[in-house]
């Protein structure tokens, strides 16, 4: 049953990934994570619909929670029509986002410095909530550009990236429950958990949702106002560009994990993020995926049979960054259950021997490059406005 339940999840995984073994991985534990929410589906009575669409960052997290629960990055996750107040927690929303300003002339990296150690130092507040700098954690940065122009649009000739969340709110914290629900006392007792054939699901319901989704709103608005204050005490001069969310929910039954959503904003500039060692890209979103688009990736047929055909016709998502691959990893060839925990066993580049781990959090990992651009716009999601050259990177 366990198996069966698996294949319909694969079928309700929708991948315009690179097809590497980042992407691989991916789908391969996806598959469990939607299977969880089929099976909580199942149990609230709603219909069996949980989709993944992806983008062509397709790639693992690198938190080892959202892996254990059964997600990958890279997409959009759907399981619902957004008014039912279901949300699933273990998708793990976090309104993480990216602040693009633009500039007529940069800082120099050493006053850039200076200006970071003071806001280190500085106790501030929004909207009640000590803030909490992020920019030493994980995959956040402040990064500064010299801007090329790729179409005709009125722009400063340098830009700035800010990346940052809000770890302030994952906890119980000043406003009540957090955004997590391994991380906040209050929000795990309003939760109910769901224990499924791929391990227990913590699921918040009716007015609890309501709650959770008017806090979630409070986080994005937070962790926004954080990246322009961050901003306003770093750079003199700036023009705000566009300061969007690539993580967390869209209602109650949608979330974007590392990705933008584009609807309604045709007009914002969105930024996609490479290596240090290679351009980032300002890209102007199209709707997407188009039917075209649909039945050449070969996805009509089996998306119209299982009722979910609208959650590719409005996937609307860009790729914000170019995702995790692994240079000494070729394929997946087995995922092994052992005392509830899932292990993937992968074929090396070398062709001797296996590797077998349960989270990728510690392999060794490399950034993908511009192939990730390329295949954006092959697929008609988006088109680039900008390329951002780097000037330097601060990661403090």
């Amino acid at each position: 049953m366990s198996n069966h339940r698996l294949e319909i999840a694969k079928k309700h995984i929708f991948s315009t990934g690179l097809g590497d073994i980042g992407s691989s991985l991916c789908r391969e534990n996806m598959k469990y994570g939607i299977a969880k929410i089929h099976y909580v589906q199942e149990q609230l009575g709603m219909e069996v619909s949980a989709t993944f669409v992806s983008g062509p960052d397709e790639t693992v997290t690198k938190n080892k929670m959202r892996w254990k629960n059964g997600f990958g990055y890279g997409g959009k996750i759907s399981w619902g029509d957004g008014t039912t107040k279901v949300i699933i927690l273990d998708v793990m929303p976090n309104a993480c986002g990216m602040l693009v300003g633009g500039m007529n002339e940069p800082p120099k990296p050493g006053k850039l410095i200076e200006r970071i150690n003071a806001i280190e130092t500085t106790e501030s507040y929004i909207d009640g909530v000590r803030v909490a700098w992020d920019f030493s954690k994980s995959n956040h940065f402040i990064d500064v550009f010299k801007v090329v122009r790729l179409a005709d649009i009125d722009f400063p000739d340098y830009a700035f990236i800010i990346h940052s969340g809000s770890p302030e709110l994952k906890g119980d914290n000043a406003k009540g429950f957090g955004l997590y629900v391994h991380e906040s006392d209050i929000l795990s007792e309003m939760a109910d958990t769901i224990e499924t054939p791929f391990g227990k699901s913590k699921v918040i319901l009716d007015n609890d949702a309501r709650e959770y989704l008017q806090f979630f709103h409070f986080a994005d608005n937070f962790s926004k106002k954080k990246r322009m204050l961050a901003a306003e005490m770093l750079f003199d001069n700036f023009e705000r560009i566009s300061n969007p969310l690539h993580q967390g929910l869209l209602n109650y039954n949608e979330i974007i994990l590392g990705a933008h959503y584009i609807k309604d904003k045709e007009d914002l500039l969105f930024p996609l993020v490479l290596r240090a060692d290679l351009p980032a890209y300002l890209i102007k979103g199209k709707k997407n995926l188009s039917d075209e688009m649909i039945e050449i990736l070969g996805f009509s047929k089996r998306a119209k049979k299982l009722g979910v055909y609208a959650s590719l016709k409005n996937a609307n998502i860009l790729p914000h960054g170019g995702g995790y691959t692994f240079r000494d990893l070729l394929a997946v060839t087995n995922v092994m259950e052992v005392g509830g925990e899932r292990y993937f066993e992968v074929e090396m580049h070398n062709a001797v021997g296996h590797k077998i781990f349960g989270n990728p959090k510690d392999i060794e990992f490399i950034y993908r490059g511009r192939e990730v651009v390329i295949k954006t716009l092959e697929l008609g999601l988006g088109e680039l406005e900008a390329r951002l050259i780097p000037e330097y990177v601060l990661k403090v």
